[in-house]
Parts: structure tokens; C-alpha cells; sequence
């Protein structure tokens, strides 16, 4: 029986590539080409597009206190956003003056629709909502999404109202137009405010109330278009116009009679109150956050700003503008660690191929695949619409490994092929058609593991997509070459005479023979004694499983990003100065770090949306700077952070995805119908969290009614009875509390507010207020105790919903040792045994995203090993085979979780992707073996011999390709610096992984193949059949 693979006639890509050398090389260097084309239109970001669309709608209801918010406004919105298509998840806060609706879509929903439509339904309730809330606005970013990169302002000349109008009209615009930025934020500002400062004795002296000054001082911008007049030659436009611009002007209105406001009030300009207060090192200093929107470029908006700052440090001599935290210098760092370990590993990967082919000749043509196959995943990514980030980068480097496997498999055979005494060219096309179909298959294979990735819907599915798409473009490209270009290059090469006196065959050469005797004689006693291999390798199984329990599950390694971040929170009703005088204790344990050259610098946040938050960014010096990590100091600095009395700090750092809660920890919500009762619930809950999990913490509850308010209870009857009306009681109140914002000015660009408010207001007792006048319909002063009396109580100063139910929120610490998903398992039980009815529980933060990507990581797992074994059994023409290449995969995984285990690595979701590359990894050593024993047992040898015979010629492409793809690996384990936590963890996955499984390749796979192949038969017989019968069939019809 002739075999085909000598035939001359058959028109392949291997005779092609003999036939019209030429012609491959140029088809392989445009792929090359196309690659460097692409590499100027691609993007660079830290991770693959993965933010969930998020819009948030915020509301202002001047003086609301928060359960008039939580009625009034946001259930109200929160309502109207629900009906929105594509709604995952609705978090609305409500606070004293405002209300904030956080939404989150699920992943695939257009951020641009989505706003529209959110903008829309908002538009149809806005009627409903009361008078007074203004400036409902809706911004397409999350609304505590924290800057991408934040300045300081600060000035020694200007001061803060004028440092502040400056930034206002000068330098925020600026940033905004920046495409990619959804919001500037300004924090520690202070705008010009006109006041009219009211002596109360004074007005009830002049039997004035403060409606009437309200009302004089509403018409100070007085300025009525009037129309124009028309005459033959021209128009004219007239104006009537009585506005009053400087102090002086506005004390001069007429309140009634010749009473003016002078002679009530004191009229002055002056900064607004300090709602927060911002510090660069102990300076004060305006900070601005620019906000990127979700789904667009960090590094481009980074880039943007900074070149502005500098242009703006030429333009304004008077302002200092420091950068504090770049987000994009970790991504721009990141991404050149992995660009080294990329040169390096192409560099190992040639020096191998060197070692084991021993001629420099012939290394020149599997090193040259790569490049080829680089350039042609740049075209992939850029064609397919990725970026270049950490993860396509990943996937280069372990491509790299790769895509020498296939050029290896088929120099290696074709070199086999002309020892054996043929000529060049046809040793070229015979060798590269015996390995062709094992080539296909191996690539085939890695290709259908990473595509079900892909379709994957959740984060995980978004993250792993870029991935996989690249590595399996890499390596179909590098088939492509493997099978092209390697035959044509080989076919030109001498083969080199192997001389004796060699220096590389004495050494090298020597080793791989003894190797290779040593290996036979293994394989012999292990095909006697199967049942021992069979027995020892289910023992390793079994152990890895039993270890696999004791490996940490997480979403991510914590990683070192270069920034701490602290977090406080006062009590409620704490103001201002209590939690500035806090921060600064806080700045006092970094001082320290700031001196030996730990931390760059420290920029302070107090009150940016609660007076009683802090928040304080260090950035730490860059990683080849400094001798601790962001882990060491977080830890040392932690338990003197919780000792600060009255506010307790937490640090941390941040991960990848930014998923971690706030406060860096677990976080739940608990739902109910009333905040009494979900707080009655919540109290219990953490209790029993408390006794049941110790190792948590004392859950910080969220709802807390400490808020103390004064409230003033208006008796109607009582108020109607002496003619007061109850709006003019409202104005009086606001003017002698808080300063009731009136009207705004126009003076020059400037819009200034009116601010009327009473001379002692900040002297005021509380129980003074009853001693204020309201003037009755006809004209009396009636004192307010007279219709009014006080009350004190205490509320909370933040109402939140989580799934458009009134919510409480529980944080937790969860130390970096203790398993997130043990937690999450062990909280849903207690809560389903002692949750009262009508409390439900959600989980929110990195629980939630853990829940849902770890149930889709097994289904990708199930679903690559599946389908893996579907395409084996297509291409061996027998499910026989697949499973036996199957069967020797578990084992593989079982190798990387000893890795794992020995390294402390934890399962996260780079290890992850680690694991399930190894399904095709593995399967692929396993094809090389098999598809030779197959073709043997076509040639007429038994099950036996073939096996033997395809163990001894295979050894060595086994052994190279896997030592290639090893050290692919080995750059990853030992990088440091930026992000070098993602890389490790794969690195070790395919390092340890690979390296302990190729043991059961060589071992197991053999007896598998003698055990099982016995129930098949060859390939051959079929299609001998086939021929026969047709044959015969000729031969009845002639």
C-alpha cells in the first residue's frame, strides 16, 4: 500500500510552498506588515473595556432634610429611572439637601442610549417632584467614581474667591472639553457671595419681617427687556434696567417707605461658607478631579491634562498646579513591564531552540515564525477593535511560547526526514505532511478553548475575551507560517554533516541520547506495570483536589497601584472642623513615610460629600524608587488609623477593576419597608455576623440616627387663626439659620448670589429661634413661639435604597487571608435562618461581581474541556483517541494547583485564565503523541509497537516545545514593578502546570492509549474498504 504522504501529485500548501517560494514569503510578510500598521491606530488602556454602563442622576432640594428627600425626590426618580430597559442594579442615596440615584445597566447596553433614555423618563416625572429641587442632572459616569487624574491649585498671591473664580471660568472648562471626560469636579472652593446681613431688633423695631426684605431684595437684578421701536431707517431696542451691581447699590433699595435696606442690614461681599476643605502637604489648595466616563481612555485623557497643565503653568504666573494621582502612570508602567517581559521571553525561546537543534541554520526558521505571528496578532487586535492592555499583552508572551510549538513540530520532523537519506525538497513536503494533520489539530484546539471564553456574558466573559482572541489569532497565524514558510525556508538550508568531533554533539547531543534511552526503558516497564501509572496518577489527583480546597478564592491578587487611599467617616452631625482637626492626626501618622521616601505626597479631602467624610489620597514614590510595598505600609499604618477617636480611618489600596466597596471590604444591604425596622433587623444581623464570623469584624452599619435635628413643630390652626402665612415662616427660618439664597447678581461674567441672612447666626442658640418675628396679613408682628414650639430628636443623615427598597447597608473588614467566598456562603446562611420576614439581603461591591463571575468561570471550564473533546474526535476519525488525550488533561490541572499551593497564589482570574489555557496546552503535547501512533498503526504496526516507536521518535518535539513554552512563562513569575501580581499568577499556572505535567504526557498518555486504542480500529482499514467496495462497484458496472 503506497503511502500518500510520498505522492507528488497532490497540490498541498507544503508542495506549494516548495513549488512558489516567492510567493509564501511575500503572503508571510504582508501579515507582518499588517501588524506594524496597526500598532500606530491601536489604543493602550490597563484592562480590556469592562466598566458596567453606569448613569447617575443627582438632585438638589435645597434645606431638605433627608426623609423629605427620601419621600419627595428619590423615590421618585428612582421610580422613573427602573423603567428604563436594561436596568441591573438601582442604588439611590438621599442626604440633607440632595438625593443621588446611582444606576447600573447590564454589561452590553449603550452607554449613550441608555443616558438618553434615562434623561427622557426623568423629563415626564420631573412635574411631580416638589418646587424647590433644582439642577436635576444626569451625568454617564458613576457618581463616586474617583478621578482619573487629580490637580491641587493653589496660589500665594490670589485668594481663595478669587483663586476659585479663576478656576471656575479659566481652567475647568478647559478640562471638560477634553473628549473622554464626563465631569470636572471642584473640591475646598469658596464662590463670592453678596451678603445682606439683618439686625433682628432692628427690623422689629421698624416693624419690618424678613419676607419684606426678602421681597425688596428679589427685585435687585431688575432688568426687563421691553421690546424695540421700529421706525423707517432703524430699530431701536429698549431696556428698562434698574439693577443694582456694587454693595453700596443693593443697600440702598427701598424696603417701604424711607426705610432702606442700610438701615436694617450690613450689605458686604464675601466667600460662601466652606462646605469641604481641600490640602496638598498641609497647604490649602483648590482640588479638581477630572472624571473619566465609563468606556473611555485613561491614558489619552491623562496625556490631554497634562499637556494642559503645563500650558496652563506658562499662561497663569500667579497659580501653582501640581498633579497628585495619575491613574494612567500604573497602566503606562504596567504595560512596559509587560513589553520587557515580552523581548524577554522571545529571547529564551530562540536560545532554546538553539540548544536542542544544535545548528544555527536551522534555528533561523522557527525563530523567524515569530515575529510573523506577532505582527499578525497586532492585525488581530486592531482588526477585532481590542487594545492593547495588560491582558493582550499576557497573551502575546504566552503566545510566544507557542508559536514556535507548531514552526518546532515541523523543522524538527523535516530534519528527521533528510538524516533519513531524502533530498531537501522532498523532505520538506513529506515531513511537513505527516505533521500537517497534527499541526491542525493541536492549533484547532487551542483556538476551540478560548472561544467559548469569549461568549462568556459577564465580567469574566469581557476580561477573558481579548485574551483568548488574540492568543488564538496568534496561533492560527502561526500554523499558517509553521505549515508555509518553514517548508520553503528548510528546503533551501544545507543540512549540515553531524560531525563526531562536534563540540555541541558532545555535550548537548550526548545528554539528549541518554535522555532519550533513559526515557525508553521507563516506557516499557511503565507499559508492563500500567495499572501502577494508572494508580499513582489518580493519587496525585486526588491530593490536588484536597489541596485545591485550601487555596484562597478571589476575584484578584491585591495588587501594589502605587496609591493608598484613606478613608474616614465622623460621626454623623460632627462638623467641619471636628473632622478637619481628625484629618490632620491622620496626616501626621503619614508625615513619617513622607520623609524616609515612601510617599510622594499627601492630598487631603474633608467633606467632599458629606462634611463628615474624609478622604485622602498619598501617592506612593514610583516602584523602583522605594523598598516597601503598598501591602507593608497599608499594614503598619492601619491599626493607628482605627485608634483615631471619633473617626476611624481604613486604608487600602485599589485592584484592577475597582470593584472593591469603599472601605475596602464586604459589604451587604439589608431591604425592607421602613428604616425602624430594617434598622432593628440590621442590628440583630450583625450581632449574630459578629459571634458567627469573629474574624470580620464589627460590622459598620450605614443607617445611623445620630444626626441630631431640631425640628419646629408649626401648629396650623394656630397660624391661620393670627393670619400668618406659613411660606413667610419658611423664609424667616432659612434667613436666620442658614442664609436664604435670594436672587442671583450679574456683576461682569460673574453670576454672585444674594445671600440674606441674620447678623448673629453664628452665635445663635437654638432656643432663640422662637423669638423671631413674622408679620401677620394685616400687618402685625406676631412672634414665632406664639405659633411654633421646638423639639429636639435625632435622625440619620443618610437614607439609602438598593433595589428601589429602603436599605441598610452593613461593611465589614475582610482581612486578606480569609476567603471571600467562604464569607459570602457562610452570611447566606445566617441570613435565611434569622432574617425576620419582609428583610431581604443583597450583596453588593466585589461579592457580587465574585458571585457572578464564579459561577461562569466553572461553566467555561465544563464548556472548553467539552469542546476540546469535540474537535479531537472530529479530527482522530475516533472519540477513542480525544478521550485518551482527554483523560491525561485533569492530571495537568492537578499539576498547576500544586504550583499554586506551593507558591501561595491564590485562584483569582488570571490564574484562571492560566488553568484553562493549560486544557489546550496539554491536549496538545497528548495530539503530538497520539496522531503518530495513529498513523503508525495505518502503517500495519500493532497498538504495542506504535506506541513505543511514536514515544521514542516524539520525545524530543515534546520536550521542545515545552521547554519553549515554560520559559515563555518564566519572565512572568519573575517580574516585579507595575501590576506584577496579574503576571505572576499566570506565569506560575503555566511554569508549574506544564512543568509537572509532562510527566503523565509521557507516562500516562501511553498507557492509556495501549489500554483503550485496542477497541478502535486503524484508520486505514476504513478507507481500504472504501476502495475495495468501490472497486467492485466499477467493475459490476463495466
Amino acid at each position: 500500500m503506497s503511502d500518500p504522504n510520498l505522492s507528488s501529485s497532490v497540490s498541498d500548501l507544503p508542495s506549494l510552498s516548495i513549488r512558489r517560494p516567492v510567493l509564501i514569503v511575500v503572503l508571510n510578510l504582508l501579515i507582518a506588515i499588517a501588524g506594524f500598521a496597526a500598532l500606530s491606530g491601536l489604543e493602550v488602556r490597563e484592562l480590556p473595556d469592562v466598566d458596567t454602563p453606569q448613569v447617575t442622576v443627582t438632585a438638589e432640594f435645597p434645606g431638605a432634610s433627608p426623609e423629605t428627600v427620601d419621600a419627595e425626590v428619590t423615590g421618585r426618580l428612582e421610580g422613573a429611572v427602573a423603567r428604563v430597559s436594561g436596568v441591573k442594579d438601582i442604588y439611590a442615596q438621599s442626604e440633607e439637601n440632595s438625593a443621588r440615584v446611582r444606576v447600573e445597566f447590564r454589561p452590553g447596553v449603550n452607554l449613550e442610549d441608555a443616558a438618553n433614555e434615562v434623561r427622557e423618563s426623568v423629563s415626564r416625572i420631573q412635574r411631580q417632584l416638589p418646587e424647590d429641587v433644582e439642577q436635576v442632572s444626569i451625568i454617564r459616569a458613576d457618581s463616586d467614581a474617583q478621578a482619573v487624574v487629580s490637580l491641587a491649585i493653589s496660589s500665594n498671591t490670589l485668594d481663595m474667591e478669587t483663586l476659585t473664580e479663576r478656576v471656575d471660568t479659566d481652567v475647568a472648562p478647559l478640562f471638560l472639553s477634553i473628549p473622554g471626560v464626563a465631569d470636572v469636579m471642584l473640591d475646598g472652593e469658596r464662590e463670592r457671595v453678596l451678603r445682606v446681613s439683618v439686625d433682628p431688633l432692628r427690623l422689629t423695631s421698624f416693624g419690618l419681617s424678613m419676607s419684606d426684605i426678602a421681597n425688596a431684595l428679589s427685585l435687585a437684578p431688575f432688568d426687563v427687556p421691553a421690546g424695540s421701536i421700529q421706525s423707517a431707517e432703524q430699530a431701536l431696542i429698549v431696556r428698562a434696567d434698574a439693577t443694582s451691581v456694587s454693595a453700596e447699590d443693593v443697600g440702598n433699595i427701598v424696603v417701604s417707605g424711607d426705610i432702606r435696606i442700610n438701615d436694617v442690614a450690613s450689605v458686604y461681599f464675601g466667600p460662601a461658607d466652606t462646605t469641604s476643605v481641600v490640602r496638598l502637604d498641609g497647604t490649602p489648595v483648590i482640588g479638581v478631579g477630572v472624571i473619566r466616563q465609563a468606556s473611555s481612555n485613561t491614558i489619552e485623557i491623562s496625556d490631554e491634562v497634562l499637556a494642559m497643565v503645563a500650558d496652563l503653568d506658562k499662561r497663569f504666573t500667579d497659580m501653582h498646579i501640581v498633579v497628585t494621582s495619575d491613574d494612567a502612570e500604573f497602566i503606562r508602567d504596567s504595560v512596559k513591564e509587560v513589553v520587557v517581559s515580552l523581548s524577554l521571553t522571545v529571547a529564551l525561546v530562540v536560545v532554546t531552540l538553539l540548544v536542542f537543534i544544535g545548528s544555527w541554520r536551522a534555528t533561523i526558521v522557527p525563530a523567524l515564525s515569530i515575529p510573523v505571528s506577532l505582527a499578525g496578532a497586532l492585525a488581530i487586535i486592531w482588526g477585532m477593535g481590542f487594545s492593547i492592555n495588560i491582558l493582550t499583552l499576557l497573551a502575546l508572551v504566552l503566545a510566544t511560547g507557542m508559536i514556535v510549538d507548531d514552526a518546532i513540530v515541523v523543522s524538527e520532523n523535516i530534519q528527521r526526514r533528510r538524516s533519513m537519506g531524502l533530498g531537501a525538497r522532498a523532505a520538506a513536503v513529506v515531513g511537513t505532511r505527516e505533521v500537517f494533520f497534527a499541526v491542525v489539530a493541536t492549533t484547532a484546539v487551542l483556538a476551540s478553548v478560548f472561544i467559548p471564553i469569549a461568549f462568556l456574558p459577564s465580567t469574566a466573559g469581557l476580561l477573558f475575551r481579548e485574551f483568548g482572541g488574540v492568543l488564538a489569532g496568534a496561533v492560527i497565524i502561526s500554523s499558517f507560517v509553521a505549515l508555509s514558510l518553514v517548508p520553503a525556508l528548510t528546503a533551501r538550508l544545507k543540512v549540515k554533516e553531524a560531525k563526531e568531533s562536534d563540540l555541541f554533539s558532545k555535550t548537548f547531543g550526548r545528554f539528549g541520547n541518554a535522555c532519550l534511552r533513559l526515557y525508553q526503558a521507563s516506557l516499557l516497564k511503565a507499559l508492563k506495570y500500567g495499572w501502577v501509572v494508572g494508580v499513582l496518577s489518580l493519587a496525585a489527583g486526588g491530593g490536588a483536589y484536597i489541596l485545591s480546597q485550601n487555596i484562597d478564592n478571589e476575584l484578584l491578587p491585591s495588587e501594589d497601584r502605587g496609591t493608598i487611599r484613606i478613608f474616614a467617616r465622623g460621626p454623623d452631625g460632627a462638623g467641619l472642623n471636628f473632622m478637619d482637626r481628625q484629618a490632620e492626626k491622620m496626616e501626621e501618622l503619614l508625615l513619617p513615610y513622607v520623609d524616609n521616601g515612601t510617599i510622594d505626597s499627601i492630598y487631603t479631602v474633608v467633606g467632599s460629600w458629606d462634611p463628615n467624610i474624609v478622604f485622602i489620597t498619598a501617592p506612593l514614590k514610583h516602584w523602583d524608587d522605594r523598598d516597601k510595598s503598598l501591602q507593608e505600609v497599608v499594614n503598619e499604618i492601619r491599626p493607628k488609623l482605627q485608634q483615631i477617636p471619633g473617626a476611624p480611618g481604613s486604608a487600602f489600596g485599589g485592584n484592577s477593576l475597582n470593584l472593591r466597596g469603599q472601605s475596602g471590604g464586604l459589604e451587604i444591604a439589608l431591604t425592607g419597608d421602613t428604616y425602624e425596622n430594617i434598622f432593628e433587623a440590621s442590628q440583630a444581623f450583625s450581632r449574630q455576623i459578629e459571634d458567627a464570623l469573629p474574624e470580620l469584624g464589627r460590622p459598620r452599619i450605614s443607617y445611623d440616627p445620630t444626626q441630631p435635628q431640631m425640628r419646629v413643630n408649626i401648629d396650623r390652626r394656630r397660624a391661620e387663626e393670627l393670619g400668618v402665612p406659613l411660606t413667610d415662616i419658611a423664609s424667616t427660618l432659612r434667613a436666620a439659620v442658614n442664609g436664604d439664597d435670594i436672587a442671583d447678581l450679574n456683576v461682569g461674567d460673574q453670576s454672585i448670589p444674594i445671600m440674606l441672612q441674620t447678623n448673629n447666626r453664628s452665635t445663635l442658640d437654638p432656643s432663640e429661634l422662637t423669638s423671631l418675628y413674622v408679620k401677620s396679613t394685616d400687618g402685625n408682628l406676631v412672634p414665632l413661639s406664639s405659633v411654633a414650639f421646638i423639639s429636639e430628636e435625632g435622625v440619620a443623615a443618610e437614607l439609602e435604597r438598593q433595589a428601589q427598597r429602603r436599605a441598610i447597608k452593613l461593611e465589614m473588614e475582610l482581612p486578606e487571608d480569609v476567603a471571600l467566598s467562604n464569607v459570602v456562603e457562610n452570611i447566606r446562611n445566617l441570613a435565611a435562618e434569622s432574617l425576620p420576614n419582609g428583610i431581604g439581603l443583597v450583596f453588593l461591591g466585589e461579592a457580587q461581581t465574585y458571585e457572578e463571575t464564579s459561577k461562569q468561570v466553572a461553566l467555561t471550564y465544563v464548556s472548553a474541556f467539552v469542546i476540546v473533546l469535540l474537535v479531537l474526535a472530529a479530527q482522530f476519525e475516533s472519540v477513542n483517541s480525544a478521550v485518551v488525550v482527554m483523560l491525561t488533561v485533569p492530571f495537568g490541572i492537578a499539576a498547576a494547583v500544586y504550583a499554586l499551593f506551593l507558591t501561595g497564589t491564590s485562584i483569582n482570574i488570571y490564574s484562571q485564565i492560566g488553568l484553562v489555557m493549560l486544557i489546550g496546552l496539554l491536549a496538545k503535547n497528548a495530539i503530538l503523541l497520539i496522531e503518530f501512533a495513529d498513523q503508525l498503526r495505518d502503517k500495519g504496526y500493532d497498538i504495542y509497537d506504535a506506541i513505543v516507536e511514536a514515544g521514542r521518535v516524539r520525545l524530543r518535539p515534546i520536550m521542545m516545545t515545552l521547554v519553549s513554552t515554560i520559559l515563555g512563562g518564566l519572565p512572568l513569575i519573575l517580574s516585579t514593578g507595575a501590576g506584577a501580581e496579574a503576571r505572576n499568577a499566570i506565569g506560575w499556572v503555566v511554569f508549574g502546570g506544564l512543568g509537572i505535567a509532562v510527566v503523565f504526557t509521557l507516562y500516562l498518555t501511553p498507557v492509556l492509549y495501549l489500554a483503550l486504542a485496542r477497541f478502535t480500529k486503524p484508520r486505514a482499514d476504513e478507507s481500504a474498504k472504501l476502495e475495495k467496495e468501490m472497486e467492485e462497484a466499477n467493475a459490476q458496472h463495466s
